[in-house]
């Protein structure tokens, strides 16, 4: 981690005027008649020297297309607007949703023609407007960080780079490495689609309201090659999904559910090349996918 990663941050004093300080944070508010709520999970960035960071962190660049999930009063959508060619705003929340056009009117009159909102849950969302994203940048709700982030890179393809701030317990099991005792089923499944790597931690005074835990940042650079397998990506997952859910067992007791028994699990697993009495912690996205191709035949439903 660099020094400036490890310094604290604190609400800048200095804000330009197109972004969001904390006054600017709690006025909109105020005016809108907003609490920030545990439920939905939201936690609002009042620092402008932050929402400039996680750009800078995501590199976006003058033609990425950026698709942000959960913007909130638009802290972090007004810098992706300064460096990106456009912005696409997921948002669940009526009141934020209706406000977010007139913020952007408001501060960055010149970039509202290269901004478009969508108001819909991010888990429902099969389509966006406009041009396909290139990139995915989020301050996303701890409570949804994982589901949001692995529908959102299946759903749409061609997102090249992803940098998302979540809960740092969330960060460090998502970036996590096999042998790793948080690495488990978020990590399979983020490698599943990119390269992942911790990318930095914010600190909590950066929050309004300040959470009880850190947040870490989280890169994702998707693959320009799909894992080599005949495997489909369900058939993958319901491998990774067994594996974990009795994580202390080997996988030779893990998967007989998954194969039919105990013994076609173990065939599987030696096909494959993996030890019969390894752990799912131990196992790479490749080993995974390698056990589902080598399901037992009778077991395989009919694609």
């Amino acid at each position: 981690m660099s020094t400036a990663e490890q310094q604290p941050e604190t609400a800048s004093s200095s804000t330009p005027d197109a972004l969001l300080g904390a006054s600017d944070i709690r006025e909109l508010a105020a005016a809108l008649g907003v609490r920030p709520t545990k439920q939905k999970g939201q936690n609002f960035v009042i620092d402008a020297n932050t929402v400039r960071r996680i750009v800078r962190t995501a590199e976006v660049r003058p033609d990425d297309v950026v698709v942000e999930v959960g913007p909130g009063l638009g802290s972090l959508t007004l810098a992706l607007l300064e460096a990106a060619d456009r912005v696409i705003a997921v948002e669940i929340d009526d009141i934020l949703a209706a406000a977010l056009p007139a913020t952007i009117e408001a501060r960055m009159p010149t970039r509202r023609d290269r901004f478009a909102l969508v108001h819909s849950d991010a888990m429902l969302v099969t389509e966006l407007p406009g041009p396909a994203p290139t990139a995915l940048v989020a301050n996303l709700p701890y409570n949804v960080a994982v589901p949001v982030l692995l529908t959102m890179l299946d759903r749409f393809p061609t997102i090249e780079r992803t940098l998302v701030m979540v809960q740092a317990e969330v960060a460090d099991r998502l970036a996590a490495k096999p042998g790793n005792k948080v690495y488990g089923v978020p990590s399979v499944k983020a490698n599943w689609y990119a390269h992942v790597k911790r990318a930095g931690s914010i600190g909590r005074n950066v929050f309004w309201p300040a959470p009880n835990v850190d947040s870490g940042l989280v890169s994702l650079v998707r693959r320009t090659e799909p894992i080599k397998t005949s495997a489909s990506k369900a058939e993958v997952f319901a491998v990774v999904d067994a594996a974990f859910a009795q994580r202390r067992k080997t996988l030779r007791a893990a998967l007989a559910g998954w194969a039919g028994s105990a013994a076609g699990a173990e065939a599987a697993l030696v096909a494959a090349g993996v030890s019969p009495q390894a752990r799912g912690e131990s196992l790479t996205v490749e080993e995974f996918a390698a056990i589902a191709e080598n399901k037992p035949a009778a077991e395989r439903p009919a694609l």
